[in-house]
């Protein structure tokens, strides 16, 4: 089996609301913490330039929803359709795992390397678990545990 090293997660839609109203999921700070502990690196891929995301980071952290590394997260550019983890330096696609909550996004050949978040939508509830369903997936895949499946099926 191999190993996961790298967690990429899209922002809009998972992690935030949008990049215009910015509402953080709940649970966002711990469930940074928690990708950090799993896995070599978390990345940020995600269809937002990095020139309006910089700014959202630095006010997620300053408002206390994410942890103060967050600011500098490694920041993958690219362009085209999809999200093709090729693009993410000094790892091969099966030991990455993208966070979106968008399939069409998903690069063809990597749909077993996605994680399906559920959509964080309008109104926003503060009771929302989509970040704890996300973490569960994301421990499904990197302990490997017995039974369970890894990216969508």
């Amino acid at each position: 089996m191999t190993k996961i090293k790298v967690i990429a997660l899209d922002l809009e839609g998972t992690l935030i609301s949008n990049a215009m109203s910015q509402f953080p999921r709940p649970g966002l700070y711990a469930f940074l913490e928690a990708c950090r502990g799993r896995v070599e690196r978390v990345v940020m891929f995600t269809t937002v330039k990095e020139s309006v995301f910089r700014p959202i980071a630095d006010l997620l952290v300053a408002e206390g929803h994410a942890p103060s590394w967050f600011r500098d997260i490694e920041f993958v550019t690219w362009e085209g359709a999809t999200k093709n983890l090729d693009w993410i330096p000094g790892v091969q696609p099966e030991e990455a795992l993208l966070v979106d909550d968008f399939e069409i996004y998903v690069h063809p050949g990597q749909e077993a390397q996605w994680l399906r978040a559920p959509f964080f939508d309008w109104p926003y509830p503060d009771d929302d678990t989509g970040l704890g369903i996300v973490l569960e997936m994301i421990l499904n895949c990197t302990e490997r545990r017995p039974g369970s499946t890894c990216g969508v099926e």
